[in-house]
């Protein structure tokens, strides 16, 4: 069995973006070697998060519309976490709703995906380098 580990940094230049990082998976895949088994994609902060969705522009727009009614980030005084001086208990927040990691298998070599289904990183509190490890077991 083959094990493979790698960091991919990010820095989302806003306070909150996704981004499609399935080809930089791809190419972590082609690396380990692995033609069975499967890919770990976690965030390694715990503003951000890691999902399986499709790549339409529109769907983005609605996650964030909606996590902003969910946990809005204004009034940043209506949050406890906010007392320790931060200002980002809504990316806290958003960051559960949205899931920490995501598990897919390896077969033949490919992400086994569904019909429109890519990895993204979403970012809840950006404007700073952050890591998401890529975790890939197999044959």
């Amino acid at each position: 069995m083959k094990s493979y580990r790698k960091e991919l940094w990010f820095n989302i230049p806003a306070r909150r973006g996704f981004s499609d990082i399935t080809p930089q998976v791809e190419q972590c895949l082609r690396e380990s070697g692995v033609k069975e088994g499967i890919v770990l994609c976690n965030a390694m902060h715990i503003t951000a998060s890691v999902f399986i969705n499709d790549n339409e522009s529109g769907l983005h727009h609605d996650y964030e519309k909606w996590l902003e009614k969910l946990a809005p980030h204004e009034p940043v005084s209506s949050y406890r976490h906010n007392d320790t001086g931060e200002d980002n208990a809504d990316a806290h927040l958003k960051r559960q709703v949205m899931g920490r990691e995501v598990v897919v298998a390896v077969t033949e070599g490919r992400l086994d995906f569904g019909p429109w289904e890519r990895i993204f990183y979403g970012e809840f509190d950006g404007r700073r380098k952050k890591r998401m490890l890529v975790k890939i077991i197999g044959d």
